[in-house]
């Protein structure tokens, strides 16, 4: 038997760069794993498959894996949208195991990113057309994208999965196989018939073949070893001629065929298609057999001849892909030492920045015309340019921020100066809120500007509540002389009444009774200012004293002087005051509530001692204390809410 009859790799006068996982020529020429494959090309391995291949020769191991599973039907996914491209991934990734689907996943994640792209490109084109600006245009289909890398990972995580097991099963299946070499030398020594022997030496050579892929790296001796024993085993028992040479034969006209078929890969346009198709003939030929030996050699040398030219095909189209890339790379380093440049200039207005990031929008589309730098460098180029624009666009922002950050707090003290206006205009004390308000024309000038949009509209707003103020104000001078004299009287009055009250049956009932003149006094309305002090002082101090004379409890007397208070404000619709003070007592009975929740919390963590007991009685005392006064605090706010409805 002649050993050239085995395809090994020292026999290839040809170098030939294998891809690792080429599908189809456009795979190969975007995917930067099979064009970096540079290294692949230092030796002739036309015969040598990469250790995830599933080669002609394993077809039966191939089948195995697609064991119970229907085919997967060839479709056309270039007329599915992206939402039915990924229900398709879906079911594949789910349903099928990865030898089965992968060139459909492959083919259908090629589609889906043309799509994404594609949608991108429009939408950025529609975005510009309509005014927008570059750097604020963003994709809202970010979801679809990243549930598509997550099923995709899925696949990628199986077909890793898979790999590590054929590892594992690679070699196992190379004991196996040196196995069966030890039992084919075993042949020689066993005296039994020819018919026999010869029928064993079959059924070994179907096991050698049923066991499937070993580790690449020892490939060359087990079959250096298995053709070894088989040439043994024919010298040996000197089998029948006749048969011998039917054998031989056959494995001829096998090798014919391969030969007509790898001769027939030259008209094939993709020239990765014609290189991979090229390595699963080469399998079939090693697991062919020897032929006869005036023929064998002869026949070798088409078949070395037909894999030198695809061989050719092959490097001077990955040699092509890497001038491309090398040249792609050129144009993508002067692109980013341009946008660095422009990241790092002075720009200090707003037309500055405008000029600048048309230039940088500009550049961004010739880098989108570009394609891929070589594999070592890809990464590293693309990361340099996305880190340059990302630099441009932040100081770009920050510049406007500092600007409308500006805008944004002048307009929040004008919306509050007219807030301060609308809860002052229907105030009564004339003097007072006069100054207030100019007060507040004051600061609006000084505040500064705001934004264009809401300039005019703010404005109007302010002057409309001072304007009802002031003319309020007019209307209310020119007919308070002879209102005031009239109130001034029944508030005198009323003080003497208040000077006499005579104590009722109970302080409950004197109280009702004072509040209830307390009322009378809010409802009379002003007097002369020249009189205002001193009739609500003389009121005040005939109403104390006689609440004084009640005896009362601390916070009765506090409730009692609270609602004083608020009835003066109700008295001179100082609105802002009762809005002022509702405010204060919804935050401290907050916090008093914060504040019991605390201790209540805080009790639980007290163990059982004489010392903990002491600080569990201090905190229950400040617990109750704390209920006590927030009921005093709510009592004052539906005070407060019930006289400002009146």
């Amino acid at each position: 038997m002649e050993t050239k009859d085995n395809v090994n790799a020292e026999n290839l006068p040809e170098k030939g760069a294998m891809p690792t996982d080429a599908a189809n020529e456009e795979q190969a020429v975007n995917s930067q794993e099979s064009i970096d494959e540079k290294k692949a090309a230092e030796e002739p391995v036309a015969d040598e498959v990469p250790d995830d291949a599933v080669v002609a020769g394993d077809e039966k191991e191939k089948t195995e894996t697609k064991k119970g599973k229907t085919a997967i039907k060839k479709e056309d996914y270039s007329i599915y949208d992206r939402t039915v491209l990924l229900t398709k991934l879906n079911e594949l990734v789910n349903n099928y195991e990865v030898e089965v689907c992968k060139e459909a996943v492959e083919e259908i994640r090629s589609v889906f990113y043309k799509k994404y792209l594609a949608e991108q490109a429009e939408a950025r084109k529609a975005f510009e057309e309509s005014g927008g600006k570059p750097e604020d245009f963003k994709f809202y289909d970010e979801a679809s994208d990243e549930t598509f890398k997550e099923v995709y990972n899925q696949f990628r995580e199986k077909k890793v999965e898979l790999n590590k097991k054929l590892e594992f099963k690679k070699e196992d299946n190379l004991k196996i196989k040196y196995q069966i070499i030890e039992e084919i030398k075993d042949l020689i020594n066993k005296e039994e018939s020819i018919n026999k022997t010869f029928q064993e030496f079959r059924d070994l050579q179907q096991r050698w073949h049923d066991a499937g892929l070993v580790p690449q790296n020892r490939l060359k001796n087990l079959w250096e070893s298995y053709n070894l024993a088989v040439e043994q085993f024919y010298d040996y028992i000197k089998i029948n001629n006749e048969l011998r040479d039917l054998d031989l034969k056959k494995n001829l006209e096998a090798k014919i065929l391969l030969c007509k078929k790898a001769e027939a890969l030259h008209e094939e346009k993709s020239a990765v298609k014609a290189f991979k198709t090229l390595q699963d003939l080469h399998h079939s030929w090693r697991e062919t057999g020897p032929a006869p030996r005036e023929e064998s050699e002869a026949i070798w040398d088409r078949f070395k001849a037909a894999t030198a030219i695809i061989n050719k095909k092959h490097q001077a189209f990955y040699e092509g892909q890497i001038e491309q890339q090398n040249n792609n790379l050129k144009q993508k380093l002067v692109l980013c030492e341009q946008i660095e440049q422009l990241t790092v200039a002075q720009i200090d207005s707003h037309k500055e920045w405008e000029t600048k990031t048309k230039e940088i929008i500009e550049i961004q589309k010739i880098w989108r015309t570009i394609g891929y730098a070589p594999r070592k460098d890809n990464g590293k180029i693309n990361q340099r340019y996305r880190l340059a624009c990302d630099q441009f666009f932040d100081r770009k922002r920050e510049f406007y921020k500092d600007t409308q950050s500006m805008l944004k707090n002048n307009l929040v003290v004008k919306n509050e100066l007219c807030e301060q206006a609308e809860a002052m205009k229907d105030s009564t004390d004339w003097k007072k809120s006069t100054k207030d308000f100019i007060l507040l024309q004051k600061r609006w000038k000084e505040s500064g500007p705001i934004p264009k949009k809401q300039s005019a509209a703010l404005w109007k707003r302010f002057r409309t509540a001072c304007d009802y103020f002031f003319d309020k104000r007019a209307e209310f001078f020119n007919t308070s002389d002879k209102r005031q004299e009239d109130n001034l009287k029944q508030k005198m009055e009323l003080i003497e009444t208040v000077k006499h009250f005579k104590k009722l049956g109970t302080n409950q009932e004197s109280m009702q009774a004072l509040m209830e003149l307390q009322k009378q006094w809010s409802s009379i309305g002003h007097v002369p200012l020249n009189k205002k002090d001193e009739v609500q002082k003389n009121f005040r101090d005939a109403f104390n004293e006689q609440v004084n004379a009640l005896n009362l409890e601390t916070t009765e007397l506090e409730k009692l002087n609270f609602q004083n208070r608020v009835e003066n404000w109700v008295s001179d619709n100082a609105r802002g005051k009762i809005y002022s003070e509702r405010n204060k007592l919804i935050t401290r009975i907050k916090e008093l509530e914060n504040e019991i929740a605390l201790y209540e919390n805080n009790i639980g963590f007290f163990s059982k001692s004489s010392s903990s007991d002491a600080l569990l009685g201090e905190v229950n005392r400040k617990i109750e204390k704390a209920k006590e006064r927030m009921e005093v605090l709510k009592e004052k706010l539906i005070l407060l809410d019930t006289l400002d409805q009146e």
